[in-house]
Parts: structure tokens; sequence; C-alpha cells
């Protein structure tokens, strides 16, 4: 008979928005032990699970702090309430938290008092506009004027009033949902959810035997984003307008963003030791994601570490909504034993107004390493090369048509390309040779595109390389010393002779243009760059690195980086983040 063997949730914290799809192990009938759901329409030998969940309301209210929102909350910030800000983000744990949180806290009511966007809504303009329905992604509106009982939180049955189930100690439980997965509201800030599956009698709708429960912590609200504050920036090479959406309006404009996004197959407890779990969940990270990469409204938009089953199930429908056309390549996984859903690669989309598709190259790295191999390396040492060089990166390369031209009556007809490259090369440090074979492997892909076209490009990723490092001098400058450190790592002898590193493409990294800027921005950017490599100071921050390692290269012959006259800054926010290239 079916039965239920365990059942966990990936994170103990639940929060508001952020959908709870427990773990549930089953042993079904014939033995074998399962993930898969078993529904009332397909119960295996008349068997099926039910699922419920509750809220564990108690008699005492319990406050939650904004800014560290595991915390009770021991202060209120008046200001709020008279900014009319949801009453969720006045609440603090103690007077050091209102006091580090005032800088951004302050922008919050700012906000909260002169933002009225089309409908009419503060919240939508403080906090972002987002669909609901069907994606994990809330408006994050916490103001708790959404009941749970106006939701079916998964159920395909119509909306029911929420049902007082037991009440005892002190305590009242309330049915909230009725399918596997349970979205929390903010009515549900504060309190406990329990969730119940128990094997039911399809004939009967009976349970067999006792259910199997687990119950959350307390339900948090998801935190403020950290506000933007863009440097402003005067003066440019050329200069471009915002239309009414937001969308550059030049002809011949088009903005790009990169982002290593950090696959969830990569989001560990073990390496992110210093983050809550909840903040390293998925559901809570995608929605967080979504609404940063839609925020930018770029034409081009350039992701890494995107995991497959992500890509088909999250992003693409999501960015399909927001007017993107997808093109994805996963890793290879002659390295990878696993779920093949799981593994990551890179995602390039590009809105369907601004660009249509014309090409798409798909360049695995481990392919080249076995065409390398069968030529330049000893029969003796080809298992022993192909350990090295064999790491699954890979580079997706897209050829876009523009639908907008800047070409002027002398030349009408000709139809205005763009070459976009996106690629994640290989991590590991040791593995000096390997990043600049990688390198050199792309280069020379994306010259033989340029000798058959005449067509601008841009070389877009997360190249786990410093400023100053081999792979970013062949990108940057064309060539390598000979003498540079890291040609000293090549036991396989794949770099020789050095003066084969080399290429033709006038690359020029989008972030060294910022040095040749002018105007009341200058001297924030040149605090925020290194003036020795031009790159900024980092755009990768963790515990345990904080550097640059992700560009954005154009060609500069036929590309010119523009600023945008609204006087924002297209790169470094006040808080030294790499964001967007526009």
């Amino acid at each position: 008979m079916l039965s239920v063997l365990r059942v966990h949730l990936p994170s103990d914290i639940p929060i508001v928005g952020c959908e709870l799809t427990p773990y549930v192990l089953l042993r079904r009938p014939d033995k074998t032990v399962t993930t898969d759901d078993v529904p009332e329409s397909a119960p295996p030998d008349g068997h099926f699970l039910r699922y419920k969940w509750y809220r564990v309301q108690s008699d005492r209210k319990v406050a939650v702090c904004s800014i560290h929102p595991s915390e009770h909350a021991t202060l209120q910030c008046l200001g709020c309430v008279k900014a009319k800000m949801p009453v969720a983000k006045s609440y603090h744990c103690s007077p050091k938290c209102f006091s580090d949180a005032w800088q951004h806290h302050r922008v919050l009511h700012d906000r909260a008092a002169s933002a009225v966007n089309e409908n009419g809504s503060e919240e939508e303009e403080i906090f972002g506009h987002f669909n609901s329905t069907g994606s994990g992604v809330i408006s994050a509106s916490l103001t708790g004027s959404a009941s749970s009982t106006s939701l079916t939180n998964g159920s395909t049955t119509p909306v029911y009033p929420a049902a007082v189930t037991q009440r005892s100690g002190g305590e009242t439980w309330f049915e909230v949902g009725r399918s596997k997965t349970y979205t929390p509201t903010t009515d549900d800030i504060g309190h406990v959810l329990k969730f119940e599956c128990v094997v039911t009698d399809a004939e009967t709708k009976l349970p067999v035997g006792h259910p199997s429960t687990i119950l959350t912590s307390r339900v948090i609200p998801a935190p403020s984003p950290s506000p933007r504050r863009l440097i402003p920036v005067g003066g440019a090479d050329m200069m471009a307008q915002l239309d009414s959406d937001g969308h550059i309006s030049s002809s011949g404009t088009f903005t790009v963003l990169s982002y290593n996004i950090l696959s969830d197959s990569y989001a560990s407890s073990e390496l992110y030791s210093y983050c809550p779990s909840w903040a390293l969940s998925w559901p809570y990270r995608r929605q967080n994601l979504l609404r940063e990469i839609v925020g930018y409204r770029a034409d081009v938009v350039c992701l890494q570490e995107v995991q497959s089953d992500h890509f088909d199930d999250f992003f693409a429908p999501e960015l399909d909504k927001h007017g993107y056309q997808a093109l994805y390549k996963r890793k290879t996984n002659e390295v990878y034993s696993g779920n093949i859903r799981t593994i990551d690669g890179c995602a390039t989309f590009f809105r369907r107004d601004r660009f249509s598709h014309v090409k798409k190259y798909e360049v695995e790295f481990n392919k080249a390493a076995q065409s390398l191999t069968e030529i330049a390396v000893q029969t003796s040492q080809k298992k022993v090369a192909l350990n090295r060089l064999v790491k699954d990166n890979v580079a997706l390369i897209v050829v876009l048509e523009a639908k907008f031209t800047n070409h002027g009556a002398d030349n009408p007809g000709k139809r205005q390309l763009l070459c976009v490259a996106n690629t994640h090369v290989n991590v590991q440090q040791e593995l000096k040779d390997v990043k600049i074979w990688q390198v050199h492997t792309l280069l020379k892909g994306l010259e033989k595109i340029a000798a058959s076209a005449d067509i601008p490009m841009l070389v877009c990723g997360d190249f786990n390389s410093v400023p100053g490092s081999a792979p970013h001098s062949l990108l940057a400058m064309g060539k390598i010393d000979s003498l540079h450190p890291d040609l000293v790592v090549d036991p396989l002898a794949i770099l020789r002779p050095h003066s084969k590193l080399t290429h033709q493409l006038p690359l020029v990294s989008a972030y060294s243009a910022f040095l040749r800027g002018v105007g009341l921005g200058l001297e924030q950017q040149r605090r925020r760059m290194d003036p020795t490599t031009n790159e900024p100071l980092f755009t990768n921050c963790t515990r345990d690195f904080i550097g640059t390692r992700d560009y954005i290269f154009y060609t500069a012959d036929s590309l010119t980086l523009c600023w945008l006259n609204s006087g924002v800054c297209p790169g470094l926010d006040d808080d030294d983040t790499l964001r967007c290239w526009r």
C-alpha cells in the first residue's frame, strides 16, 4: 500500500510570497520509492495523498523585525505610519538595527511620500509591480490587505473561508491551503505553519493511518529590496533618450545586461554558511532575481549559471511575459553525474520588439578539448590532458538583427546585425592554462564570424578572471605578454608558442569608458574603478572573495558606449555592485 516515508521543507523559515513545496518521500505499492505526487485523479492501488496547510495563530500578537526577520521587533518607526508605508516595514529589533538601517529606510520614506504609479498605488512604485499568479513572484505589498481567505493557494476548488479546526492552550488552528504547495500571505506573518499529508482511500475519502506532519518556524515578511542609487553622469560619446516605457529611443541604440545569477545547486549552506537558509532558498531568490532583471529593462540580457529546469519552468516563461525571446545552452555533462535538469548553462534573452533571431552558435569547450588532444598531445598524455581540459564549460553565441537602424539615406537597405557572446569560464583558480585556452578558443570562434560578416560584437559573461590576469589581457589587449606569470602554468604545453595567443577583434571593456566620462559623477566613478586596469574594484563580493570577474566587452570600431541623458550612470550603483551596462 502507498505509504509516506519522510516529509521535510527546504527551509524551516517561510517567507511571505515565497512558495513552500515540501519534500515528500513515498513508497508506492510496488515497493518503489519516489517523490512524485500521487493525486486523487490517478490513485495507485486505490489510494492517493491528501494535503492540508494550517496556520497556528496564537492569542499573543508577535511583530517581526523588518531588517532581521528572524528576530522579534522591539520598536516601531512612526514615520512609516505617517508615510503610509506597509506596517511590516516599520518594525525593528533594536535601536541599533534602526540606526544602521536608516540610510536605506529614509529612502523608502521619501519614495512613499512621492511615488504614484499609473494605477495610483504607492506600494507598487516602492516595491515593484509583478504578477503574482503562477510563478511565486509577488508585488511585495505588505499591508495585510490580502487576506488568506481570498486565496486558493494552489487548490483547484473554489475559494473557501478559513476554517477553525482546533483551539487549545491559547492557540487556534486555521486551515489555509489544500494543495501540496502553499504561498504564505501577510496574514501569516509571525505565525507557525503546519503541513499535513495523509494517505487517503480513493473510494471512501477517509484517511488511512496517521497523517505525517511538519511545523515551520514563524513566517517572516520578505525583506525590502535595497534601494538603487545609481551614480549621475554627464557628458558622453553619444547621448540617448528614454521613452515613456523606460526603453532607449535613440535610433541604433540598445542596452545590455550581464549577470551571473548563482545556480540553485551551488547556493548551499556549506558554501554560504553566513547566509540564512531562507535567503538561499530558490523560491525566495527567484522572485528577487526576476525583479532585478526586469527592472533594468535591458534590450539584451546575458545570464550565467541558469539551471536547465529553472530556464524551462521559470525564466523563459516569465521573461516571455515581459517581451523577451529566450535562447539557452546547457553545460555538457561529462563531468557532472546526477539530475540532468539541474545542470546550469548560459541563457541569452532579447526583446522581440527590438531584435529578431538570425543564428545561434553553441561552443562546447569539451569538444574543442577532444580535438586539441587528438592533434597536439602525445598519445601517452591524452587521458591526462582530457582530465585537465574537460570541464563542461560552454559559450552561447547569438546573431541578432536589429529592428531599428542608425543608417542614413546613403545606406538605407543594409541589415543591422549584432553578435552577442555569452559565456561562463572555468572557475578553478589553479587551472590558469584552462582559463586562457577557453577564452582563446572563444575569441578564435568569434574571429571566424567577424571574417564572414561585418558585424558588431559583444562578449559578455563571468570569466572567473581578475583584471590584469592573462585571460583579461587577451580580451582587453588582444594579446598576452610572453612574461605574464599566468603562462608559467602550462603542463600540457597547449599555450605554446605564446605568440599564437592573440586575436584581431577591437574589444574594449565597457567599464573602461567610465574613466573617460565628465561631469559631477566622475569622482564617484573613479573611486569605484581600479586606475591600473580601468575595471571596477569588484563585481563579486562574498566572504571569501572580493574582486572583478564579470565583464562586457564591445568592438570599438562598430559600437560606441553611450550614456543616458536622464543622468543615470550605466554601471556601478552606490553599493559598488556591477549591475547593468547601458
